[in-house]
């Protein structure tokens, strides 16, 4: 990075301000700041502003904040014919907040068998703590007792942060990025965050917006309809005993 200019974020001082997001780099996109630490303070503080943290275990903290962001406006999630079959099937069931360490395990798990993580301890820890705290959230996608995709991520405004997914059977992680828009747009929720864009996002009906815009949907006030965790569905999704009851709130053995 040489010849870059970052903003230093104190450790000791978790309470300390961002740099405005106005101020990232252009190249690599929306790299903002570096430094300090993942306290549930700091973490608030930075998608209160639309940063969230980005790196590699045993290096600094990089904290990113992209112009264009991507997004799904939350009823604008593209579903295929073929897809909207595969939804219609029910032969799945799908639970919110129900297991979120699973959640978060697969996502770390699948990221280290593919491509290497940037999902360590560290960060795992930090956003099972917001999780206890009712900011982070989890989607669960779940067939014959097993869970096979999800995703989590943080509600701020009127915009639930993105954060992970993962998938063990086919278009899993599909129909949980779906369900959750949809409930989310019935809470009334604005933007689903997908952070920086792929073919796949793109395909799925993800759309880039400005940096501007994305702050004025995470400034507006939680949505009145949105339930005090832990979130449960009040839409009509797939959510058959037969596939969610005697299921664990920690599947982590289970999941593979």
């Amino acid at each position: 990075m040489s010849g870059i200019r970052l903003y230093w974020l104190d450790p000791n001082q978790p309470d300390g301000a961002f740099p405005d997001p106005s101020l990232a780099l252009e190249e690599p996109n929306g790299l903002l700041a570096m430094g300090g630490d993942l306290s549930p303070q700091r973490l608030l503080r930075a998608y209160s502003l639309g940063i969230f943290p980005w790196y590699n275990p045993e290096e600094s903290i990089l904290w990113w904040s992209p112009d264009p962001r991507t997004v799904f406006e939350t009823d604008g999630v593209h579903v295929s014919r073929r897809f909207q079959r595969i939804l219609a099937r029910h032969d799945y069931a799908v639970s919110l907040d129900r297991d979120f360490d699973g959640v978060i395990h697969q996502c770390a798990a699948l990221r280290v068998h593919r491509e290497g993580t940037w999902l360590g301890p560290e960060m795992r820890a930090a956003y099972q703590r917001l999780h206890q705290m009712g900011h982070a959230h989890s989607i669960e996608v779940w067939r014959e007792h097993r869970l096979i995709g999800g995703l989590y991520g943080i509600a701020r405004g009127r915009v639930f942060f993105g954060e992970s997914m993962f998938s063990t059977e086919p278009d899993a992680s599909k129909i949980a990025l779906t369900w959750l828009a949809r409930q989310l747009h019935a809470w009334g929720y604005r933007y689903l965050d997908g952070q920086v864009g792929s073919p796949h996002l793109y395909r799925m009906g993800a759309i880039d917006i400005s940096r501007a815009r994305f702050l004025e949907a995470i400034r507006l006030p939680r949505p009145e309809r949105a339930p005090p965790a832990p979130w449960s569905f009040d839409i009509d999704a797939p959510q058959s005993s037969a596939h969610l009851e005697n299921t664990s709130r920690d599947s982590t053995s289970s999941t593979s």
